[in-house]
């Protein structure tokens, strides 16, 4: 990985894993760090919209397209899916990189898992160094926090990054 403050937040799908991450965001926001986002999607993605003249360049065969616009760009890159390191290296500096999903990488995560009953990841994974749920898991080896318990999440988190 990166010298970057880096944690992740995973889990099976509609857990809650974006709302956590959004929320986190938030927390650590108000408490004046600066965050940056990294959201891993299973299914391809496209943000530009055909017919627009950044989506013609792309059609034309352009690698890399920057739509840059008042207040925010976005380069859109056609390439196979970049590895995590690859991405985290193109962000700008900031205090913490919170990742959604990735649920493969070696990086620290909080597992959030919507109810007790749903496969838990912690088990065959060592980077997950804490679960979110609103019941305490029958696994509960790990810290375990309630999924709404921001503040306590987010005091866990930054004494984990350093």
């Amino acid at each position: 990985m990166t010298g970057q403050r880096v944690f992740g937040v995973t889990g099976w799908k509609n857990a809650g894993k974006t709302t956590l991450t959004e929320r986190l965001v938030a927390e650590f926001v108000r408490r004046g760090w600066r965050v940056s986002t990294v959201k891993h999607a299973h299914h391809d993605i496209d943000i530009d919209q055909p017919g627009t003249d950044s989506w013609r360049h792309r059609a034309a065969g352009a690698g890399e397209v920057a739509l840059v616009g008042g207040r925010r760009y976005a380069i859109l890159c056609e390439t196979p899916e970049p590895s995590i390191a690859d991405v985290l290296a193109r962000l700008s500096p900031s205090d913490l990189v919170l990742i959604e999903g990735y649920k493969n990488e070696p990086h620290l995560k909080i597992e959030v898992r919507a109810s007790d009953d749903a496969k838990p990841l912690a088990p065959g994974d060592p980077a997950i160094v804490a679960i979110a749920s609103d019941v305490r898991p029958h696994d509960a080896a790990l810290p375990w926090f309630r999924r709404d318990d921001i503040a306590a999440i987010a005091d866990f988190i930054a004494t984990r990054v350093g």
